[in-house]
């Protein structure tokens, strides 16, 4: 396929399949950005999820220390706000406020997907009318004298381009879409977690890493089991 016979194709199609062309940047350069953006906020936030569950209670020096390293992450949000409010309210208060933080981060995770939501819609439809005005130059043939069949048939054929191409924008756009949301639900899970885990870390009462209980250590299960067999 020369590029010569693209824009015919293109042509043919009274310009749809440039339209098309474009459409199909956007849709690239809005999965590449939030694709970027997603796996950075998630792989960061996984590290920090790690140091913050290592803490037994949360200081103001540890969590402004764990704030500084997450630059820019949603998470560093919900830090800051337990770093402003360390001390002056706990419990169900503090937890109002970190939900109020994390609202208003929600619309930032998803932003600039609703143009894939929308390219997913358009694009067959777009295919669509770009293949209706190529059946009109086909059948236009026949009103000229002395017409051949196989120039009816040749245009059709050029004409149905305009839909495959419309069917593949928008299956390019669906996969991306459908993945990019997955990982919006799972950074909003995310903040969830480093929320009641701020929660767990600031109502004064020490967490109990699993590995400093002594009844977490390997093996005190079966010695358990030994103790009570012997026993009976």
């Amino acid at each position: 396929m020369t590029m010569h016979y693209l824009i015919h194709l293109a042509n043919y199609s009274d310009g749809v399949l440039y339209i098309m062309a474009v459409i199909l940047t956007i849709a690239l350069a809005v999965i590449i950005d939030r694709f970027w953006y997603l796996r950075r906020t998630l792989m960061q936030g996984n590290s920090l999820v790690e140091k913050l569950a290592a803490l037994k209670e949360a200081t103001h020096s540890q969590l402004t220390s764990l704030a500084a390293s997450a630059p820019g992450l949603p998470e560093a949000v919900l830090l800051d706000v337990a770093v402003r409010h360390l001390g002056i309210t706990n419990g169900e208060q503090l937890g109002n406020r970190l939900d109020e933080a994390t609202l208003r981060l929600a619309p930032a995770l998803d932003k600039r997907l609703w143009i894939l939501d929308t390219i997913v819609t358009l694009a067959p439809l777009l295919g669509l009318f770009g293949t209706i005005v190529g059946m009109f130059h086909a059948f236009s043939v026949l009103s000229a004298p002395g017409h051949a069949p196989t120039a009816v048939t040749g245009g059709i054929a050029d004409a149905l381009v305009a839909t495959a191409s419309g069917l593949f924008v928008a299956m390019t756009g669906l996969l991306a879409f459908n993945g990019l949301n997955n990982k919006v639900r799972v950074v909003l899970h995310q903040l969830d977690l480093v929320k009641t885990m701020l929660l767990n870390r600031m109502d004064g009462a020490p967490v109990v890493i699993a590995t400093d209980s002594p009844q977490s250590a390997p093996g005190h299960y079966a010695q358990t089991r030994a103790r009570m067999a012997k026993s009976s």
